[in-house]
């Protein structure tokens, strides 16, 4: 800039000179600031226009580029945002059938397009199902159904509307597709193999589809809803089957998974699961029969050979071939879900009770304090829940309660709970629940009501008696009484329990006179088992040999799980009859232990696999709040005679014992 002009000091971005003179350096004099874009409204025959990045947007429904202004090779304009439509209508138009026909990358109210991605999902849901994605044509074929309908005209989304608001009253499904036209001409459609919905004993619990291998989290394969009102009444077994669709699969999956040995008679092991789904489709029920047991069967029919129990795998089985389950309560809200049926089932036990409850027209009671008599919820006919009750006020309790729920009779076992200090009454989903809840409610409930015969017997303990109870794991002999007192009530409690008002009051009557020489009857047993703990006690602080160390720990164990605070009436009577003699057996164990270390090591050894086996069963009850079945409960005291018959032979069982038979009785209990 010429040192006398007025921008001078200013530098501007952009001026125009009138001349440029040359002396010691060049100068321009008569100089003024201009806007540059000013040059493509006084001399657009001299700028250059330039276009990238076309593109579509949804905002604007239009396809976008860029336009680069230059001005004698200087940008004026280095990047400015236009609708291309204006520049390559034949571009824009293609880009926009892509993109907001093919893709769907638009906001369109038009009912053909919803009705064309209906149908599109439809396929999406059958490529799902049937683990396939070459169901669908390609966006190539949708492109060219589109392009050969759409007007040329049509560049954006505010020329589709104009365009469309004419042609639709001419042929309003000009634009849908057809379901052929959709589907390639390769598809092989057999819907039936992969049908909507899983029927079971007149259930019908809708199924859905994902196709995801390998992505972490994703529910690979077929998943089952399952309403948690009813998901005490299905069993895992039939599912095991999967849908008709994947059995094939998932029987070479199965015969791949027999040890080697087994496996070499099965080969190739494709081509022999497709004969033996054929024979499973023929002559087995999927409903009846079990999977493993039938395939076993069709494999030797079809092989001659013979697959030895217990060889199939299903753990090293692909995810998809496993069914998922989802189970949701009654709003459709998932409450957990997985592939473990019977695993739901234990988790969602308090879940299942109330939907039961609910559904027979009853809110599960909250606990109340025990001094209040009852506390009401809520009437059904035949039942009214309750709890913190300290006498019968609940009339007669039927035995059942049935409902029907969406064509489905709803069963619940209504049932005395023990609260502690008071009983309820409450609805359980199956009759072994029910006993075993009522048995401990009815005796909780005549220990409420049952004068205490604790002041006499302590009056009339035999001195021996005195002498054994003042050292007992309840902290006092009084605490020990009552804990006899409730094993005696326990005793006189028949199996036949009562159900009725009548009937508590008569077993009310029976136990009030018969009490008092039933609880000596307990504590002369109790007098047995804390003389035999004093006395095996004794003999463990008198040992210190490292050779032994295994066999005492384990000695210690035993004796903590026989005899702890209130042990008689968790005990029950008519197990506390065998204590003394399991007493026995661990003095006798500890008497020939010094000679015999390595064989009771052996026996130590099976006890303790079992043991954890078991106390692994019983800690799956836990989050759930469920009771120990009786098949479950029989499986513990098998334990102790089972020590009986390993280390105290001489003793005697209560019955055949075996480490075959005890794991025979625990697979029975989990099934169960």
């Amino acid at each position: 800039m010429f040192p006398g002009s007025a921008l001078f000091k200013k530098s501007p971005d952009w001026v125009m000179a009138a001349e440029l003179v040359e002396t010691s350096r060049l100068w321009a004099r008569v100089a003024a600031k201009f806007d540059p874009l000013w040059a493509e409204e006084v001399a657009p025959d001299l700028v250059k226009r330039s276009y990238s990045e076309p593109h579509w947007s949804r905002k604007m429904g239009s396809v976008m580029a860029y336009e680069k202004v230059t001005l004698y090779g200087v940008p004026i304009v280095p990047q400015r945002r236009i609708n291309y439509g204006r520049i390559d209508r034949e571009l824009a138009r293609e880009l926009f059938i892509r993109h907001a026909l093919v893709e769907g990358d638009w906001k369109t109210h038009h009912k053909f397009f919803h009705r064309n991605k209906a149908r599109m999902a439809e396929i999406e849901e059958l490529e799902n199902r049937m683990r396939r994605r070459d169901l669908m044509v390609d966006d190539e074929t949708l492109f060219d159904f589109y392009a050969a309908r759409v007007g040329p005209e049509v560049v954006s989304e505010r020329h589709f509307d104009k365009w469309w608001k004419d042609a639709r009253h001419t042929d309003p499904e000009l634009l849908d597709f057809k379901p052929e036209e959709l589907l390639s001409r390769d598809a092989d459609l057999d819907e039936t193999a992969f049908p909507k919905a899983w029927h079971q004993d007149g259930f019908e619990l809708p199924l859905s589809y994902e196709f995801s291998p390998g992505v972490q989290g994703a529910a690979d394969g077929v998943t089952v809803t399952i309403p948690v009102l009813f998901l005490n009444q299905l069993a895992a077994r039939p599912f095991h089957w999967q849908i008709p669709g994947l059995r094939t699969e998932l029987v070479t999956a199965l015969i791949k998974s027999l040890p080697k040995q087994v496996r070499k008679n099965f080969i190739p092991a494709p081509d022999v699961a497709r004969s033996a789904v054929e024979s499973l489709h023929n002559d087995f029920d999927p409903a009846r029969d079990d999977l493993e047991e039938s395939l076993e069967l069709a494999l030797r029919r079809l092989k001659g050979h013979i697959i030895p129990p217990g060889s199939w795998n299903r753990s090293v089985l692909p995810g998809h071939l496993l069914m998922s389950f989802q189970v949701v309560d009654a709003q459709g809200k998932i409450l957990d879900e997985g592939k473990d049926l019977d695993a739901l089932k234990e988790s969602l036990a308090p879940q299942t009770r109330r939907a039961i409850a609910e559904s027979l027209g009853a809110t599960p009671a909250t606990t109340k304090p025990a001094r209040r008599t009852v506390s009401p919820v809520v009437e059904h006919p035949g039942i009214k829940e309750v709890s913190g009750a300290t006498a019968w006020t609940f009339g007669d309790i039927p035995p059942q309660v049935s409902r029907s729920v969406g064509g489905h009779t709803i069963t619940g076992y209504p049932a005395l709970t023990d609260e502690g200090g008071s009983v309820g009454l409450t609805v359980f989903p199956n009759p072994g629940e029910q006993q075993a809840s009522m048995r401990a409610g009815v005796i909780r409930l005549l220990a409420a009501r049952v004068p205490s015969p604790a002041k006499y017997v302590l009056e009339h303990l035999s001195n021996a008696e005195k002498l054994t109870f003042t050292q007992n794991p309840h902290g006092s002999v009084a605490a020990l009484i009552e804990d006899c007192t409730i094993a005696a009530i326990d005793k006189l409690t028949p199996v036949d329990l009562p159900w009725t008002e009548a009937g508590f009051n008569a077993l009310y009557e029976t136990v009030r006179a018969e009490l008092i020489d039933t609880v000596f009857t307990v504590t002369a047993t109790v007098e047995k088992i804390l003389a035999s703990t004093r006395r095996i006690e004794k003999q463990l602080k008198g040992s210190a040999s490292l050779a032994l160390i295994t066999a005492l720990n384990d000695v210690k164990s035993q004796l903590e799980q026989l005899v702890y605070q209130g042990f008689v009436a968790r005990t029950g009577y008519a197990q506390l009859t065998h204590l003394p003699r399991y007493l026995a057996g661990i003095e006798t164990r500890l008497t020939k232990l010094a000679g015999n270390v390595q064989r009771d090591g052996v026996g130590t050894a099976v006890v303790q696999r079992l043991e954890d086996d078991y106390d692994d069963a019983v800690a799956a009850l836990v989050p759930t709040g469920r009771m120990v079945p009786p098949g479950l409960a029989r499986v513990r005291w098998m334990l102790e005679e089972l020590r009986i018959s390993l280390f105290a032979q001489e003793l005697g069982t209560a019955y055949t014992v075996s480490e075959k038979r005890l794991r025979v009785a625990l697979g029975e209990a989990l099934a169960a």
